[in-house]
């Protein structure tokens, strides 16, 4: 089947691929301005960001004499050219007062001719339309221009923030009504998608970000989110560019895993037997307070609590104030329900230890991987360079603007390689992301630049160029202990995990550029990580970056098989559970180092924001996931 949309020919400008639409990006960046593009007849669509309706002055009337009965209709007979309704109104008027005179009488009648007068029908007052439009392309917008008198369009129709509009028009210089340097004239509306303007989120003034999380499939239309998104896309590109060029393969690990690579983190376990024990037990009418746990409710009584008192104090209107009081109304409603559904359950508790996970999908208890460096060591130690890029679970219950139980990591593994080498390329990596978002995503880094932290470009600029510190475990103590113009509220001694705090200090104190951590207590690192010979150290680093903290770790892991079984002791795991990874040293074991980037933490230092909940696409929070 053919596309309906209309084929634009001789445009200066390509089309997107699989649609004729022009993306805005290549109209507002082009760089021919308001004189190579001008008069271009294109296709642009996109979302109302903000409209704007100007009346015009009627058409003064047609002065010439009354025409004759056969020539009253001259634009419908001669048929010489497309014309409009006003333009058919217009044209008739001068037939209709000759009727009125005839009708009417003389002067001596004019409450008869006033009458009449009324009855001939009168044409709507033209406007022009002024909506500025994005289709998610870039920062900026395009001014888009409809007449009325050329285009019938309503304003209930068309107006509204958040509609969507596909229209055909020509590209000409600027009116005096905006400051654009470029604009479209439209001559056909192909598509209006309309909005219900008293439930549209962004209808409302500028919401904070805070607020926009109660709306992660709307929120990308603002232009904060929106920016933040292509510049993740960029990074997400420059990623696999980085490791592509420089001979490593492209891994998928899997997501659901029997091992817990960290050895001491919190883990989501998937089971189907949850499932079918609640179709067995489940009533046939379900209220809306099942499945849904009490913390979840009031976190979300809190949030709009929250709504409702911004609103309170903002000049938003009457119709979105109320509809954020029913709403905490229903949300408390629901809270009610669930403190009696809690309080007429049995007091029981499910033990691992009581379930047959043999009656289980897989047979046995399996998780949500926390990493995929040992699944991805397994190719390093028959492919060399390898590296992968996927989702990251922790079921950690704190709450951090750092870290959510979803996150993306950037892993690689290095056959042949050892804690220097990994090293060496997590320096590099981070560099050519600072370089690379600087040089390809310039638009909106001057966007976050203006709106967010005047000092991301500056910052990632000097991380690009600048050298690294590497420093000891040991150093670092030394260092913090020294330290007499700040309390810290971890007692620091040699031995014990280096805090958030710590590392700040290190990083945005101490050395004021990124500070490389290496030769780590082996009590605070995984089980995997190869022992150094003092045997209380592991080859194992952090690269701490001011302003976010940790971005990456890594390790040289250990390839001797009698110290890596004795380590699994160590840490109490069952050895049943790495058999197959302690194979890798039985056959052809090799050194071999690798890191994990965290991607998010990544965007967020690009982006100058500050909570990482506003960097993930769809954010998964103890007690909130919206969709």
């Amino acid at each position: 089947m053919e596309s309906q949309e209309p084929q634009v020919k001789n445009s200066p400008l390509m089309p997107l691929m699989y649609t004729n639409r022009v993306a805005l990006k290549t109209i507002l960046e082009s760089g021919d301005g308001e004189t190579g593009l001008v008069g271009t007849t294109v296709v642009v669509g996109g979302w109302v960001k903000s409209s704007k309706e100007v009346k015009k002055e009627p058409l003064p009337p047609p002065q010439s004499p009354p025409p004759a009965a056969a020539d009253a209709f001259p634009a419908a007979s001669h048929g010489t050219k497309d014309v409009t309704c006003v333009e058919i109104l217009q044209s008739r008027i001068p037939f209709f007062r000759t009727i009125i005179r005839v009708l009417g009488g003389s002067a001596s009648s004019p409450a008869v001719r006033q009458k009449l007068e009324s009855l001939i029908p009168k044409p709507p007052p033209p406007s022009i339309f002024l909506l500025d439009i994005n289709d998610g392309s870039c920062v900026s917008s395009l001014r888009v221009v409809i007449d009325s008198a050329i285009v019938p369009v309503s304003a209930g129709q068309i107006l509204p923030t958040g509609t969507c509009i596909l229209a055909q028009g020509v590209l000409g210089n600027p009116s005096a009504l905006g400051k654009q340097t470029i604009e479209l004239t439209v001559e056909k509306i192909l598509h209006v998608g309309t909005v219900e303007q008293d439930k549209y989120p962004l209808s409302r003034k500028r919401l904070p970000l805070d607020s926009l999380r109660d709306y992660p499939h709307i929120r990308p239309r603002t232009t904060t989110v929106a920016s933040v998104a292509r510049i993740r896309n960029t990074l997400d590109f420059a990623s696999h560019t980085f490791f592509q060029n420089r001979g490593f393969l492209h891994v998928q690990v899997p997501i659901m895993t029997t091992t817990d690579p960290e050895g001491f983190s919190e883990k989501f376990q998937v089971t189907t037997l949850l499932g079918e024990t609640s179709k067995k037990e489940s009533p046939i009418g379900v209220s809306d307070a099942d499945g849904v746990s009490p913390e979840t409710v009031k976190a979300a009584i809190q949030e709009k609590s929250s709504l409702v008192e911004q609103l309170k104090r903002s000049d938003s209107n009457r119709e979105a104030l109320a509809a954020a009081v029913q709403d905490l109304k229903k949300t408390n409603e629901l809270a009610q329900q669930i403190e009696t559904r809690e309080k007429s359950k049995p007091v029981t508790a499910v033990k691992p230890d009581l379930v047959n996970f043999n009656a289980d999908f897989f047979g046995r208890q399996i998780y949500l991987t926390v990493s995929g460096r040992l699944h991805l060591e397994s190719y390093a130690c028959a492919l060399g360079h390898v590296y992968s890029f996927g989702p990251r679970f922790r079921a950690d219950k704190t709450v951090s603007a750092k870290h959510v139980a979803e996150m993306w990591t950037v892993e690689a593994e290095m056959a042949f390689a050892q804690l220097e080498d990994a090293m060496k390329c997590a320096e590099d990596c981070f560099k050519f992301l600072c370089r690379w978002i600087l040089d390809n995503c310039s638009e909106d880094m001057n966007f976050v630049s203006k709106r967010i932290d005047k000092t991301v470009a500056h910052r990632l600029e000097y991380m690009a160029s600048s050298s690294y510190d590497r420093i000891s475990y040991r150093e670092a103590v030394e260092i913090l202990s020294k330290v007499t113009d700040k309390a810290f509220e971890t007692q620091l001694q040699w031995g014990v995990p280096l805090t958030d705090e710590h590392l700040s200090y290190l990083a945005d104190d101490h050395y004021r550029r990124p500070v490389i951590i290496y030769d780590y207590p082996k009590a605070v690192k995984p089980f995997y990580v190869r022992l150094n010979d003092d045997g209380k150290t592991v080859a194992a680093f952090e690269m701490v970056v001011p302003k976010i903290g940790t971005v990456i770790i890594g390790s040289q892991n250990e390839e001797r098989f009698d110290m890596l079984n004795a380590r699994i002791k160590e840490f109490d795991l069952s050895k049943d559970q790495y058999e197959w990874y302690l194979d890798l040293r039985r056959h052809g074991t090799v050194k071999h180092s690798g890191l994990s980037l965290g991607f998010d933490l990544m965007v967020l230092l690009a982006t100058g924001l500050t909570d990482v909940r506003d960097v993930i696409p769809f954010t998964r929070t103890h007690g909130k996931a919206n969709n």
